[in-house]
């Protein structure tokens, strides 16, 4: 079953096509790899999926419902996940604040329940702070939580920013380049986690243009070339295939 759906999806920038009639099914359950050169429209494919841009043409469902015309907040609502290609972390706040933040989506209250500290307000907030504790002993943050995170190392920020996508407790995660930066022990580290969400249920698409961890942990890969999808499929029928080998795999900038 599809958990996402994007049919015959276009966007153009000034007259530009960054993406020419782009079809994806991302079945629930698994993690499937998107792939291509620099510039094949990759980013902009999680843009249009999070709302963040609106597609020139063809349409995008989630859990059987059209969100082509949704705003952000309300497809984060439906649960839809992701991090950036660029660390967005708030440094100033501690580990554990970053983490709240991407709980606020979830939380309840408005300013007059809040500013009365109502009792029910006072639980949430303890049950949030539990559940940011969790996030961040499955990342291996939790004995830095009370720390800001701009003291954390470039692959714990990394690791953080992921928690924070995790702490909406999303269905579906789209990760864009969560490996770009990372040592070969730290991939792999990374690797067994994005493992372990999908043993947990969740979905997710993955951005990356780490090779091998692409290889390794996903079910499906779908190649993104000049806008256009050229194949997809098993991983080891993609890494064989020939016009991966001709537009990504030999000597393209990746």
């Amino acid at each position: 079953m599809s958990l996402l759906s994007i049919d015959t999806i276009s966007k153009s920038y000034d007259g530009v096509r960054a993406l020419n009639g782009v079809s994806l099914r991302v079945r629930e359950g698994t993690i499937k790899g998107l792939i291509g050169p620099n510039g094949a429209g990759k980013t902009t494919l999680f843009h249009l999926i999070t709302g963040v841009e609106r597609p020139s043409a063809g349409t995008i469902s989630f859990q059987g419902r059209d969100i082509t015309t949704l705003e952000p907040h309300e497809i984060a609502l439906l649960g839809v996940g992701r991090t950036f290609q660029t660390l967005q972390v708030m440094g100033t706040m501690t580990v554990v604040e970053n983490i709240l933040t991407g709980m606020h989506s979830r939380l309840k209250g408005g300013f007059l329940s809040c500013g009365l500290w109502l009792p029910w307000i006072h639980k949430g907030e303890r049950t949030a702070l539990k559940e940011a504790k969790e996030t961040l002993e499955f990342l291996d943050l939790l004995g830095r939580w009370k720390w800001n995170a701009s003291h954390l190392s470039f692959a714990q920020q990394k690791m953080l920013e992921l928690g924070r996508a995790l702490a909406m407790k999303p269905t579906l995660l789209l990760l864009d380049e969560p490996a770009a930066g990372l040592t070969p022990a730290e991939v792999t580290r990374l690797a067994e986690k994005i493992r372990r969400l999908r043993e947990q249920g969740m979905t997710i698409l993955i951005v990356e243009h780490h090779m091998g961890m692409i290889m390794d942990i996903t079910d499906e890969v779908a190649v993104l070339h000049n806008g256009e999808i050229i194949t997809e499929g098993p991983p080891d029928a993609v890494r064989n295939d020939p016009r991966v080998i001709e537009a990504y795999l030999r000597g393209k900038d990746a």
